[in-house]
């Protein structure tokens, strides 16, 4: 993750320290992009894992780490045989 944004970013460093004509369409283009590498490398690398724990230690209605919901399956297929 860190060489591909390093690598991305570094190929736009010139198109952003750029003084020729056009530059003032390259550049803020430029600026944007190496923000959206560096901020989507934090994202990955420091915000997901610690938001992970957090998420994945939830009582979901649905299941999961909890498993709240399957507890009431059994007793609901006892009453449906012995209904039928």
């Amino acid at each position: 993750v860190m060489m591909t944004a390093l690598v991305a970013a570094l190929g736009f460093l010139p198109m952003a320290l750029s003084t020729s004509a056009g530059a003032e369409v390259q550049r803020p283009l430029a600026t944007v992009v190496i923000g959206g590498l560096i901020s989507a490398t934090l994202l990955t690398l420091v915000v997901l894992p610690a938001v992970y724990p957090v998420v994945a230690g939830l009582r979901l209605p649905f299941g999961g780490p909890g498993r709240a919901a399957p507890a009431a399956v059994p007793e609901a297929r006892k009453r449906a045989r012995a209904e039928a």
